[in-house]
Protein backbone atom coordinates (compact mmCIF):
# COMPACT_ATOMS: atom_id res chain seq x y z
CA UNK A 1 0.00 0.00 0.00
CA UNK A 2 1.12 3.54 -0.10
CA UNK A 3 3.24 5.56 2.61
CA UNK A 4 1.18 7.22 4.73
CA UNK A 5 1.72 10.98 4.72
CA UNK A 6 1.81 13.18 7.84
CA UNK A 7 -1.18 15.00 7.22
CA UNK A 8 -4.21 14.87 4.26
CA UNK A 9 -7.28 17.33 4.04
CA UNK A 10 -9.38 14.99 5.04
CA UNK A 11 -9.27 11.33 6.81
CA UNK A 12 -12.07 9.26 6.51
CA UNK A 13 -12.97 6.38 8.97
CA UNK A 14 -14.63 3.43 7.82
CA UNK A 15 -14.80 1.98 4.17
CA UNK A 16 -18.44 1.55 3.52
CA UNK A 17 -20.06 2.51 0.16
CA UNK A 18 -20.86 5.85 1.89
CA UNK A 19 -17.15 6.52 2.70
CA UNK A 20 -15.89 6.34 -0.53
CA UNK A 21 -18.84 8.36 -2.33
CA UNK A 22 -17.32 11.52 0.46
CA UNK A 23 -13.67 10.27 -0.59
CA UNK A 24 -14.22 10.32 -4.57
CA UNK A 25 -16.58 13.85 -3.93
CA UNK A 26 -13.46 15.26 -2.21
CA UNK A 27 -10.66 14.21 -4.47
CA UNK A 28 -12.12 15.39 -7.67
CA UNK A 29 -12.28 19.11 -6.22
CA UNK A 30 -8.89 18.96 -5.29
CA UNK A 31 -8.31 17.42 -1.90
CA UNK A 32 -6.20 14.80 -0.69
CA UNK A 33 -7.85 11.98 1.34
CA UNK A 34 -7.13 8.83 3.71
CA UNK A 35 -9.78 6.17 3.95
CA UNK A 36 -8.97 4.18 7.25
CA UNK A 37 -10.61 0.96 6.88
CA UNK A 38 -10.71 -1.86 10.30
CA UNK A 39 -11.06 -4.77 8.21
CA UNK A 40 -8.94 -6.64 5.32
CA UNK A 41 -11.56 -5.97 2.21
CA UNK A 42 -13.16 -2.59 1.90
CA UNK A 43 -16.56 -2.09 1.69
CA UNK A 44 -18.07 -2.63 4.96
CA UNK A 45 -21.74 -4.14 4.26
CA UNK A 46 -21.74 -3.11 0.45
CA UNK A 47 -18.82 -6.03 -0.03
CA UNK A 48 -19.41 -8.79 -2.42
CA UNK A 49 -17.08 -12.32 -1.79
CA UNK A 50 -16.86 -16.02 -2.14
CA UNK A 51 -19.00 -17.28 0.86
CA UNK A 52 -18.27 -20.95 0.18
CA UNK A 53 -15.02 -22.71 -0.34
CA UNK A 54 -14.40 -23.53 -3.63
CA UNK A 55 -17.87 -22.84 -4.97
CA UNK A 56 -16.51 -19.60 -7.83
CA UNK A 57 -20.38 -17.49 -6.95
CA UNK A 58 -19.27 -13.99 -5.42
CA UNK A 59 -22.30 -13.27 -3.20
CA UNK A 60 -23.36 -9.79 -1.91
CA UNK A 61 -23.53 -10.80 1.78
CA UNK A 62 -24.51 -8.36 4.09
CA UNK A 63 -26.99 -5.79 1.89
CA UNK A 64 -28.22 -6.91 -2.01
CA UNK A 65 -30.52 -4.77 -3.52
CA UNK A 66 -30.21 -0.60 -4.17
CA UNK A 67 -33.65 1.83 -4.69
CA UNK A 68 -31.91 4.95 -2.37
CA UNK A 69 -28.23 5.12 -4.22
CA UNK A 70 -29.34 8.74 -6.70
CA UNK A 71 -28.60 9.01 -10.24
CA UNK A 72 -27.24 12.35 -9.57
CA UNK A 73 -24.42 10.69 -7.45
CA UNK A 74 -23.93 8.11 -10.06
CA UNK A 75 -23.62 10.70 -12.55
CA UNK A 76 -21.20 13.81 -10.39
CA UNK A 77 -18.81 10.55 -10.12
CA UNK A 78 -19.10 8.68 -13.57
CA UNK A 79 -19.88 5.77 -12.17
CA UNK A 80 -20.18 2.42 -14.52
CA UNK A 81 -23.10 0.99 -12.12
CA UNK A 82 -26.27 -0.69 -13.83
CA UNK A 83 -29.13 -1.49 -11.78
CA UNK A 84 -31.72 -3.75 -13.45
CA UNK A 85 -35.34 -4.40 -12.42
CA UNK A 86 -36.89 -7.84 -11.94
CA UNK A 87 -39.67 -8.22 -13.71
CA UNK A 88 -41.72 -10.08 -10.59
CA UNK A 89 -42.99 -7.49 -7.19
CA UNK A 90 -43.16 -9.78 -4.99
CA UNK A 91 -44.74 -13.66 -4.40
CA UNK A 92 -46.42 -13.81 -0.87
CA UNK A 93 -48.01 -16.90 0.13
CA UNK A 94 -50.06 -18.52 3.10
CA UNK A 95 -51.19 -21.68 4.00
CA UNK A 96 -55.23 -20.97 6.10
CA UNK A 97 -56.32 -24.61 7.08
CA UNK A 98 -53.96 -26.77 5.03
CA UNK A 99 -54.98 -24.18 2.04
CA UNK A 100 -52.94 -22.10 -0.33
CA UNK A 101 -53.49 -18.81 -0.46
CA UNK A 102 -50.75 -16.33 -2.06
CA UNK A 103 -50.47 -13.60 -4.46
CA UNK A 104 -48.20 -12.90 -7.63
CA UNK A 105 -47.16 -9.21 -8.30
CA UNK A 106 -45.73 -8.76 -11.62
CA UNK A 107 -43.71 -5.53 -12.02
CA UNK A 108 -46.27 -3.50 -14.99
CA UNK A 109 -48.61 -5.98 -15.30
CA UNK A 110 -51.50 -3.20 -13.82
CA UNK A 111 -54.23 -6.02 -15.65
CA UNK A 112 -52.84 -8.88 -14.42
CA UNK A 113 -52.23 -7.73 -10.82
CA UNK A 114 -56.15 -6.43 -10.75
CA UNK A 115 -57.11 -10.38 -11.60
CA UNK A 116 -54.46 -11.91 -8.82
CA UNK A 117 -55.70 -9.47 -6.00
CA UNK A 118 -59.42 -10.21 -7.41
CA UNK A 119 -58.74 -14.02 -6.98
CA UNK A 120 -57.08 -13.69 -4.01
CA UNK A 121 -60.00 -11.62 -1.78
CA UNK A 122 -63.16 -12.17 -4.59
CA UNK A 123 -63.17 -8.56 -5.17
CA UNK A 124 -61.21 -5.12 -6.36
CA UNK A 125 -61.55 -3.63 -2.90
CA UNK A 126 -57.91 -3.96 -1.33
CA UNK A 127 -56.62 -3.86 -4.96
CA UNK A 128 -58.06 -0.56 -5.09
CA UNK A 129 -56.52 0.05 -1.90
CA UNK A 130 -53.24 -0.78 -2.77
CA UNK A 131 -53.33 1.33 -5.88
CA UNK A 132 -54.22 4.49 -3.50
CA UNK A 133 -51.68 3.97 -1.26
CA UNK A 134 -49.22 3.86 -3.97
CA UNK A 135 -50.17 7.00 -5.04
CA UNK A 136 -49.75 8.41 -1.69
CA UNK A 137 -45.81 6.71 -1.75
CA UNK A 138 -46.04 8.15 -5.23
CA UNK A 139 -46.75 12.38 -3.86
CA UNK A 140 -44.46 11.92 -0.86
CA UNK A 141 -41.94 10.39 -3.11
CA UNK A 142 -41.74 13.26 -5.22
CA UNK A 143 -41.35 15.96 -3.15
CA UNK A 144 -38.92 14.14 -0.23
CA UNK A 145 -36.80 12.37 -2.93
CA UNK A 146 -34.93 15.09 -4.19
CA UNK A 147 -34.53 17.16 -1.06
CA UNK A 148 -32.00 14.51 0.39
CA UNK A 149 -29.07 15.73 -1.29
CA UNK A 150 -29.80 19.23 -0.02
CA UNK A 151 -29.41 21.24 3.52
CA UNK A 152 -32.23 20.39 5.94
CA UNK A 153 -35.41 22.27 5.28
CA UNK A 154 -38.20 22.60 8.35
CA UNK A 155 -41.04 19.63 8.53
CA UNK A 156 -43.36 22.94 7.61
CA UNK A 157 -41.20 23.61 4.40
CA UNK A 158 -41.35 20.34 3.45
CA UNK A 159 -45.40 20.00 4.05
CA UNK A 160 -46.21 23.54 2.01
CA UNK A 161 -44.41 21.95 -1.25
CA UNK A 162 -47.06 19.16 -1.00
CA UNK A 163 -50.57 19.35 -3.74
CA UNK A 164 -53.48 18.66 -1.85
CA UNK A 165 -52.97 14.80 -2.91
CA UNK A 166 -49.12 14.66 -1.13
CA UNK A 167 -50.96 16.78 2.11
CA UNK A 168 -52.92 13.52 2.38
CA UNK A 169 -49.97 11.31 2.02
CA UNK A 170 -48.41 13.26 4.70
CA UNK A 171 -51.12 13.51 6.89
CA UNK A 172 -51.73 9.23 6.81
CA UNK A 173 -47.71 8.47 6.08
CA UNK A 174 -45.83 11.05 8.53
CA UNK A 175 -48.32 12.09 11.11
CA UNK A 176 -50.02 8.95 12.39
CA UNK A 177 -49.46 5.59 13.15
CA UNK A 178 -48.96 3.95 8.87
CA UNK A 179 -51.23 1.11 10.79
CA UNK A 180 -54.28 3.35 10.27
CA UNK A 181 -54.11 4.06 6.63
CA UNK A 182 -53.12 0.32 6.05
CA UNK A 183 -56.08 -1.02 8.06
CA UNK A 184 -58.40 1.71 6.59
CA UNK A 185 -57.61 0.89 3.08
CA UNK A 186 -56.83 -3.19 2.85
CA UNK A 187 -59.21 -5.48 4.76
CA UNK A 188 -57.29 -8.66 3.37
CA UNK A 189 -54.78 -9.86 6.54
CA UNK A 190 -52.42 -11.64 3.91
CA UNK A 191 -52.04 -7.90 1.64
CA UNK A 192 -51.76 -5.47 4.82
CA UNK A 193 -48.94 -7.27 6.10
CA UNK A 194 -47.29 -7.48 2.43
CA UNK A 195 -47.43 -3.68 2.63
CA UNK A 196 -46.53 -2.94 6.27
CA UNK A 197 -42.76 -5.10 5.57
CA UNK A 198 -41.34 -2.46 4.26
CA UNK A 199 -41.99 -0.20 7.84
CA UNK A 200 -39.71 -3.08 9.78
CA UNK A 201 -37.02 -3.84 8.04
CA UNK A 202 -33.92 -4.64 10.61
CA UNK A 203 -35.85 -3.25 13.58
CA UNK A 204 -38.27 -3.54 16.46
CA UNK A 205 -41.83 -2.02 15.83
CA UNK A 206 -45.94 -2.92 14.71
CA UNK A 207 -48.76 -0.39 13.10
CA UNK A 208 -49.35 1.27 15.65
CA UNK A 209 -46.21 2.35 17.45
CA UNK A 210 -46.68 5.79 18.83
CA UNK A 211 -43.01 6.49 18.07
CA UNK A 212 -43.63 6.34 14.38
CA UNK A 213 -40.42 4.46 13.91
CA UNK A 214 -42.48 2.41 11.37
CA UNK A 215 -43.20 5.61 9.72
CA UNK A 216 -39.67 6.38 9.11
CA UNK A 217 -38.70 2.94 7.76
CA UNK A 218 -41.65 3.05 5.55
CA UNK A 219 -40.99 5.80 4.20
CA UNK A 220 -37.15 5.52 3.04
CA UNK A 221 -37.91 2.14 2.01
CA UNK A 222 -40.66 3.76 -0.69
CA UNK A 223 -39.19 6.62 -1.63
CA UNK A 224 -35.77 6.00 -3.55
CA UNK A 225 -35.41 7.30 -7.12
CA UNK A 226 -38.94 9.02 -6.92
CA UNK A 227 -40.16 5.64 -7.53
CA UNK A 228 -39.58 3.26 -4.12
CA UNK A 229 -38.42 0.76 -6.86
CA UNK A 230 -35.63 -1.79 -5.46
CA UNK A 231 -33.32 -2.90 -8.21
CA UNK A 232 -30.45 -5.33 -8.65
CA UNK A 233 -26.64 -4.71 -8.63
CA UNK A 234 -25.50 -5.93 -12.18
CA UNK A 235 -22.25 -8.06 -10.72
CA UNK A 236 -23.65 -7.66 -7.12
CA UNK A 237 -23.08 -5.30 -4.65
CA UNK A 238 -19.51 -5.41 -4.46
CA UNK A 239 -19.71 -4.13 -8.39
CA UNK A 240 -20.57 -0.36 -6.54
CA UNK A 241 -17.34 -0.57 -4.12
CA UNK A 242 -15.43 -1.60 -7.15
CA UNK A 243 -16.81 1.77 -9.07
CA UNK A 244 -16.21 3.76 -6.22
CA UNK A 245 -12.35 2.35 -5.73
CA UNK A 246 -11.92 3.03 -9.75
CA UNK A 247 -13.17 6.54 -9.45
CA UNK A 248 -10.73 7.48 -6.05
CA UNK A 249 -7.95 5.66 -7.72
CA UNK A 250 -8.19 7.92 -11.06
CA UNK A 251 -8.07 11.24 -8.73
CA UNK A 252 -4.28 10.29 -7.31
CA UNK A 253 -5.55 11.80 -3.93
CA UNK A 254 -6.69 9.19 -2.59
CA UNK A 255 -4.79 6.61 -0.33
CA UNK A 256 -6.96 3.33 1.05
CA UNK A 257 -5.22 1.90 4.14
CA UNK A 258 -6.87 -1.45 4.86
CA UNK A 259 -5.99 -2.97 8.77
CA UNK A 260 -6.19 0.34 9.93
CA UNK A 261 -7.50 0.36 13.73
CA UNK A 262 -8.09 3.88 14.68
CA UNK A 263 -7.82 4.55 18.42
CA UNK A 264 -8.74 7.38 18.83
CA UNK A 265 -9.52 11.06 17.11
CA UNK A 266 -8.31 14.76 18.87
CA UNK A 267 -10.56 17.09 17.28
CA UNK A 268 -9.41 20.66 17.21
CA UNK A 269 -10.52 23.69 15.99
CA UNK A 270 -8.43 23.92 12.61
CA UNK A 271 -7.26 20.88 12.34
CA UNK A 272 -7.67 17.36 14.10
CA UNK A 273 -5.34 14.15 14.46
CA UNK A 274 -6.53 10.45 14.27
CA UNK A 275 -4.63 7.46 15.49
CA UNK A 276 -3.84 4.04 14.13
CA UNK A 277 -2.68 1.23 14.35
CA UNK A 278 -1.48 -0.59 10.91
CA UNK A 279 0.87 -3.16 10.22
CA UNK A 280 2.04 -3.40 13.72
CA UNK A 281 2.84 -0.03 14.00
CA UNK A 282 0.83 3.38 15.45
CA UNK A 283 0.58 6.21 13.21
CA UNK A 284 -0.82 9.66 13.89
CA UNK A 285 -2.01 11.68 11.30
CA UNK A 286 -3.28 15.36 11.05
CA UNK A 287 -6.60 16.37 8.94
CA UNK A 288 -8.25 19.12 8.67
CA UNK A 289 -11.72 17.41 8.24
CA UNK A 290 -12.57 13.75 9.85
CA UNK A 291 -15.71 11.92 8.51
CA UNK A 292 -16.87 9.12 9.84
CA UNK A 293 -18.13 6.43 8.12
CA UNK A 294 -18.67 4.29 11.52
CA UNK A 295 -21.56 4.74 14.02
CA UNK A 296 -22.47 7.66 16.08
CA UNK A 297 -21.30 5.51 19.18
CA UNK A 298 -17.82 4.77 17.89
CA UNK A 299 -17.20 8.27 16.81
CA UNK A 300 -17.97 9.09 20.69
CA UNK A 301 -15.85 6.46 21.99
CA UNK A 302 -12.50 7.68 19.40
CA UNK A 303 -13.35 11.50 20.53
CA UNK A 304 -13.45 10.37 23.99
CA UNK A 305 -16.73 11.62 25.13
CA UNK A 306 -18.25 10.30 27.74
CA UNK A 307 -21.96 11.43 27.16
CA UNK A 308 -23.98 11.28 23.64
CA UNK A 309 -25.46 8.84 21.22
CA UNK A 310 -24.39 5.72 23.17
CA UNK A 311 -26.94 6.00 25.66
CA UNK A 312 -29.52 5.93 23.34
CA UNK A 313 -28.02 2.65 20.85
CA UNK A 314 -31.29 1.04 19.45
CA UNK A 315 -30.99 -3.03 18.84
CA UNK A 316 -30.49 -4.08 15.59
CA UNK A 317 -34.07 -6.59 14.95
CA UNK A 318 -32.43 -8.09 11.34
CA UNK A 319 -31.29 -12.01 10.75
CA UNK A 320 -29.18 -12.87 7.29
CA UNK A 321 -29.10 -16.24 5.41
CA UNK A 322 -27.05 -16.53 2.40
CA UNK A 323 -27.60 -19.30 0.22
CA UNK A 324 -26.66 -21.27 -3.20
CA UNK A 325 -28.71 -23.64 -4.81
CA UNK A 326 -28.14 -26.45 -7.42
CA UNK A 327 -31.44 -25.53 -8.56
CA UNK A 328 -34.42 -23.65 -7.46
CA UNK A 329 -37.36 -25.64 -5.11
CA UNK A 330 -40.50 -26.49 -6.76
CA UNK A 331 -43.56 -24.60 -5.25
CA UNK A 332 -46.71 -25.96 -3.89
CA UNK A 333 -47.96 -22.77 -6.03
CA UNK A 334 -51.08 -23.13 -8.91
CA UNK A 335 -50.25 -19.59 -9.96
CA UNK A 336 -46.76 -19.17 -10.62
CA UNK A 337 -43.32 -20.97 -11.62
CA UNK A 338 -40.34 -21.52 -8.82
CA UNK A 339 -38.32 -19.08 -11.44
CA UNK A 340 -41.67 -16.14 -11.41
CA UNK A 341 -41.49 -16.39 -7.63
CA UNK A 342 -38.26 -15.92 -6.79
CA UNK A 343 -37.62 -13.34 -9.19
CA UNK A 344 -39.07 -11.10 -6.86
CA UNK A 345 -39.45 -10.80 -2.59
CA UNK A 346 -40.69 -14.02 -1.24
CA UNK A 347 -42.88 -13.00 1.54
CA UNK A 348 -42.45 -15.68 4.26
CA UNK A 349 -44.94 -15.54 7.47
CA UNK A 350 -45.53 -11.97 6.96
CA UNK A 351 -49.18 -11.78 7.21
CA UNK A 352 -50.80 -9.05 9.33
CA UNK A 353 -51.28 -10.84 12.56
CA UNK A 354 -48.49 -12.76 12.20
CA UNK A 355 -45.99 -10.59 12.46
CA UNK A 356 -47.82 -8.47 15.46
CA UNK A 357 -47.43 -12.03 17.47
CA UNK A 358 -43.82 -11.96 16.40
CA UNK A 359 -43.29 -8.46 17.41
CA UNK A 360 -44.67 -9.38 20.58
CA UNK A 361 -43.12 -12.90 21.25
CA UNK A 362 -39.62 -11.55 20.36
CA UNK A 363 -39.98 -8.07 22.90
CA UNK A 364 -40.91 -10.93 25.37
CA UNK A 365 -37.32 -12.54 25.26
CA UNK A 366 -38.62 -15.27 22.82
CA UNK A 367 -37.47 -16.41 19.35
CA UNK A 368 -40.66 -16.23 17.45
CA UNK A 369 -42.27 -19.59 16.88
CA UNK A 370 -43.01 -18.82 12.99
CA UNK A 371 -40.19 -16.15 12.58
CA UNK A 372 -41.34 -13.58 9.14
CA UNK A 373 -38.68 -13.07 6.56
CA UNK A 374 -37.97 -12.22 3.07
CA UNK A 375 -36.33 -13.88 0.34
CA UNK A 376 -34.98 -12.26 -3.31
CA UNK A 377 -33.14 -14.74 -5.41
CA UNK A 378 -30.18 -12.38 -7.07
CA UNK A 379 -29.22 -14.53 -9.83
CA UNK A 380 -32.63 -14.58 -11.93
CA UNK A 381 -32.13 -10.85 -13.12
CA UNK A 382 -28.38 -10.59 -13.00
CA UNK A 383 -26.18 -14.36 -13.41
CA UNK A 384 -23.18 -12.22 -13.85
CA UNK A 385 -22.21 -13.32 -10.00
CA UNK A 386 -22.11 -16.80 -10.84
CA UNK A 387 -19.42 -18.46 -13.04
CA UNK A 388 -20.03 -19.78 -16.47
CA UNK A 389 -20.02 -23.43 -15.27
CA UNK A 390 -22.57 -22.82 -12.42
CA UNK A 391 -24.94 -20.68 -14.67
CA UNK A 392 -24.61 -23.66 -17.23
CA UNK A 393 -25.66 -26.12 -14.27
CA UNK A 394 -28.59 -24.20 -13.27
CA UNK A 395 -27.11 -22.89 -9.86
CA UNK A 396 -28.91 -19.49 -7.97
CA UNK A 397 -27.98 -17.35 -5.06
CA UNK A 398 -30.64 -16.93 -2.55
CA UNK A 399 -30.93 -14.52 0.15
CA UNK A 400 -33.20 -14.35 2.81
CA UNK A 401 -33.53 -11.12 5.67
CA UNK A 402 -35.31 -12.13 8.64
CA UNK A 403 -37.48 -9.99 11.03
CA UNK A 404 -38.32 -9.71 14.78
CA UNK A 405 -34.30 -10.96 15.65
CA UNK A 406 -33.29 -8.66 18.15
CA UNK A 407 -29.73 -8.67 19.16
CA UNK A 408 -30.57 -9.52 22.67
CA UNK A 409 -32.22 -12.77 22.48
CA UNK A 410 -28.27 -13.50 20.73
CA UNK A 411 -26.36 -12.10 23.20
CA UNK A 412 -26.28 -15.18 25.76
CA UNK A 413 -25.87 -18.07 23.31
CA UNK A 414 -25.25 -16.61 19.74
CA UNK A 415 -24.25 -19.90 17.89
CA UNK A 416 -26.98 -22.14 19.71
CA UNK A 417 -29.82 -19.24 18.64
CA UNK A 418 -28.62 -18.41 15.55
CA UNK A 419 -29.05 -22.26 14.47
CA UNK A 420 -32.37 -22.49 16.20
CA UNK A 421 -33.52 -19.57 14.09
CA UNK A 422 -32.49 -20.39 10.66
CA UNK A 423 -33.84 -23.79 11.47
CA UNK A 424 -37.31 -22.23 11.92
CA UNK A 425 -36.83 -20.04 8.78
CA UNK A 426 -36.02 -23.19 7.01
CA UNK A 427 -39.06 -24.46 8.20
CA UNK A 428 -41.07 -21.28 7.26
CA UNK A 429 -39.98 -21.59 3.62
CA UNK A 430 -40.34 -25.73 3.21
CA UNK A 431 -43.90 -25.04 4.46
CA UNK A 432 -44.74 -23.56 0.48
CA UNK A 433 -42.20 -26.03 -0.98
CA UNK A 434 -43.19 -29.28 -2.95
CA UNK A 435 -39.31 -30.65 -1.96
CA UNK A 436 -37.18 -29.22 1.11
CA UNK A 437 -35.38 -26.26 0.46
CA UNK A 438 -32.34 -28.15 1.87
CA UNK A 439 -32.26 -30.87 -0.71
CA UNK A 440 -31.60 -28.17 -3.34
CA UNK A 441 -28.36 -26.46 -1.43
CA UNK A 442 -25.29 -27.03 -3.40
CA UNK A 443 -22.46 -28.44 -1.56
CA UNK A 444 -18.83 -26.39 -1.21
CA UNK A 445 -15.51 -27.80 -1.55
CA UNK A 446 -15.72 -29.73 2.23
CA UNK A 447 -19.23 -31.68 0.91
CA UNK A 448 -21.03 -29.12 3.48
CA UNK A 449 -23.93 -27.22 2.19
CA UNK A 450 -23.70 -23.51 0.68
CA UNK A 451 -25.94 -22.06 3.19
CA UNK A 452 -24.77 -19.32 6.22
CA UNK A 453 -26.83 -17.28 8.25
CA UNK A 454 -25.76 -14.27 10.04
CA UNK A 455 -27.53 -12.73 13.64
CA UNK A 456 -27.37 -9.02 14.84
CA UNK A 457 -24.55 -10.26 17.14
CA UNK A 458 -22.52 -11.41 13.97
CA UNK A 459 -23.20 -8.39 12.58
CA UNK A 460 -22.21 -6.53 15.09
CA UNK A 461 -18.62 -8.21 14.66
CA UNK A 462 -18.24 -8.75 11.62
CA UNK A 463 -19.04 -5.50 10.38
CA UNK A 464 -19.02 -3.10 13.42
CA UNK A 465 -23.22 -2.49 13.21
CA UNK A 466 -23.43 -1.18 16.70
CA UNK A 467 -25.96 -4.19 18.01
CA UNK A 468 -25.77 -5.64 14.78
CA UNK A 469 -28.46 -2.14 13.86
CA UNK A 470 -27.92 -1.68 9.89
CA UNK A 471 -28.69 1.94 10.44
CA UNK A 472 -26.78 2.47 13.40
CA UNK A 473 -29.13 4.11 15.06
CA UNK A 474 -32.65 5.21 15.25
CA UNK A 475 -33.84 6.39 11.41
CA UNK A 476 -34.72 10.23 11.55
CA UNK A 477 -37.18 12.24 9.74
CA UNK A 478 -35.80 13.74 6.10
CA UNK A 479 -36.26 17.06 7.27
CA UNK A 480 -34.88 18.90 10.19
CA UNK A 481 -36.33 18.15 14.04
CA UNK A 482 -34.90 20.93 15.22
CA UNK A 483 -34.35 24.82 14.97
CA UNK A 484 -30.67 24.75 15.13
CA UNK A 485 -30.54 21.80 11.98
CA UNK A 486 -32.44 24.04 9.61
CA UNK A 487 -29.96 24.64 6.78
CA UNK A 488 -27.33 21.93 7.64
CA UNK A 489 -26.69 18.56 6.04
CA UNK A 490 -27.37 16.31 8.81
CA UNK A 491 -23.78 15.23 9.41
CA UNK A 492 -22.79 17.35 11.94
CA UNK A 493 -21.19 16.62 14.69
CA UNK A 494 -20.37 18.82 18.55
CA UNK A 495 -16.88 19.39 16.71
CA UNK A 496 -16.87 21.82 13.99
CA UNK A 497 -14.43 19.93 11.81
CA UNK A 498 -15.80 16.39 12.48
CA UNK A 499 -18.80 15.03 10.59
CA UNK A 500 -20.59 11.61 10.07
CA UNK A 501 -20.35 9.97 6.98
CA UNK A 502 -22.48 6.99 6.78
CA UNK A 503 -25.75 5.78 8.35
CA UNK A 504 -25.67 7.52 11.28
CA UNK A 505 -26.23 11.03 9.61
CA UNK A 506 -29.77 12.20 9.27
CA UNK A 507 -31.16 11.02 6.29
CA UNK A 508 -28.99 8.17 6.61
CA UNK A 509 -29.13 4.38 6.18
CA UNK A 510 -29.69 1.58 4.17
CA UNK A 511 -27.32 1.49 0.41
CA UNK A 512 -28.17 5.17 -0.48
CA UNK A 513 -24.50 6.97 -0.90
CA UNK A 514 -26.42 10.21 0.61
CA UNK A 515 -24.52 10.46 3.57
CA UNK A 516 -21.15 10.27 2.26
CA UNK A 517 -22.16 13.02 -0.29
CA UNK A 518 -23.52 15.47 2.07
CA UNK A 519 -20.59 14.75 4.21
CA UNK A 520 -18.86 15.81 1.21
CA UNK A 521 -20.64 18.96 0.42
CA UNK A 522 -20.44 19.96 3.58
CA UNK A 523 -16.67 19.76 3.64
CA UNK A 524 -16.93 21.76 0.45
CA UNK A 525 -19.40 24.30 1.60
CA UNK A 526 -16.58 25.30 4.42
CA UNK A 527 -13.22 25.13 2.58
CA UNK A 528 -15.31 27.60 -0.26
Amino acid sequence: MSNIKPSYDITIIGSGHNGLVAACYLAKAGLSVLVLERNAEIGGATRSTHVFDGVDAKLSVYSYLVSLFPEKIISDLSLNLQLRSRRTASWTPSLENGKMRELLIRNGALSGNREAFVELTGDEHDYRGFLELQEMQKSLAAVVWPSLTSPLVTREEMRGRLDREGERAWQALIEEPIGGVIERLISDDLIRGLVFTDGRIGISTFPHDSSLLQNRSFLYHIIGRGTGEWQVPVGGMGALVDELVRVAGTTGRVTIATGANVGSVSPGKKHSSVEFELDGREHEVDARFVLCNASAQALEKLTGGRNGPAADLIEGAGFKVNMLLKRLPQLRSSRCTPAEAFAGTVHIDEGYQQMLTSYHESMAGKVPAKPPGEIYCHTLTDNSILSDQLNQRGFHTLTLFGLDMPYRLFKKDNERTRDEVLAKYLVGINQYLNESIESCLAKDANGDPCIEAMSPVDLENKIHLPKGNIFHGDLTWPFSEADEEVAQWGVETEHPNVFLCGSAAKRGGAVSGIPGHNAAMKVLEMTR
